[in-house]
């Protein structure tokens, strides 16, 4: 197992991080990235630290990036952690122990962080999952069977459904979930997934199409016996 140099102090500015909450669509539930450090059992959301020259977005955006693959991704600010309570000196000991690193009370690792929690929408088909040296795993996981998550990062995915939810409608979520053409039946269940509830096709349907966001291509066939669905697409318009 490669060493892993420790980030400088100097490198970064002081108490500020990130972490990103990467949401994703497998065509029937929601899922979010979540990564698990080496040999300690601890997991936790793709996060980090901001360079003196960087932006907060631009950092966000690198480590989205390094972590999915693409160049297209969605970011959406939601939400910034500041409990004085919210560190564990005990679980970034146990991260830095794994690569020979024994650092003391006082270390700037191991000072309070402010965190600012960032939301990304990407195409589940699209994306290619990369760790690296700190983690020994990077998956898709349901919301409803996530481990256990360090610090705060469960009220971090619990408070970016949140904002998802009210973003729904005006930000075009689907957008960015799902493949260019789909069938409306593939947009409620997107709908139902974030909502975390069932709702009436036709009501669904009405008010989609009130919207005036999809335009209508040809049909979907299947070669089934029941009624072939049109496909949609946004109007990017």
């Amino acid at each position: 197992m490669k060493k892993i140099v420790l980030p400088k102090k100097e490198d970064f500015i002081p108490h500020l991080a990130y972490d990103a909450v990467i949401f994703g669509f497998n065509g029937t539930e929601l899922k979010i990235v979540v990564l698990e450090y080496q040999k300690t059992h601890h997991f936790a959301l793709p996060g980090g630290f901001v360079q003196y020259n960087q932006n907060l977005d631009d950092a966000v955006y690198q480590s989205v990036k390094n972590r999915t693959g693409l160049t297209d991704i969605q970011l959406e600010q939601c939400h910034t952690f500041g409990n004085q309570k919210r560190r564990n000196k005990k679980v970034l000991k146990d991260i830095c122990k794994v690569h020979d690193h024994q650092i003391n009370d006082d270390h700037w690792l191991l000072d309070r962080f402010i965190s600012v929690c960032y939301y990304a929408l990407l195409n589940f088909e699209e994306v290619t999952l990369q760790s690296d040296g700190l983690s020994d795993s990077i998956g898709w996981y349901s919301l409803d069977e996530l481990p256990e998550l360090i610090l705060d990062h469960k009220e971090m995915v619990s408070k970016a459904l949140e904002v998802l939810q009210k973003n729904l409608d005006e930000k075009l979520v689907g957008m960015n979930l799902l493949p260019e053409k789909f069938t409306m039946k593939d947009l409620q269940t997107v709908y139902e997934s974030i909502l975390q509830k069932k709702l009436v096709r036709t009501a669904f349907q009405r008010k989609i199409l009130a919207k005036d966001i999809l335009v209508r291509h040809e049909k979907k066939y299947t070669g089934k016996a029941h009624k072939a669905p049109y496909l949609y697409s946004f109007n990017s318009a």
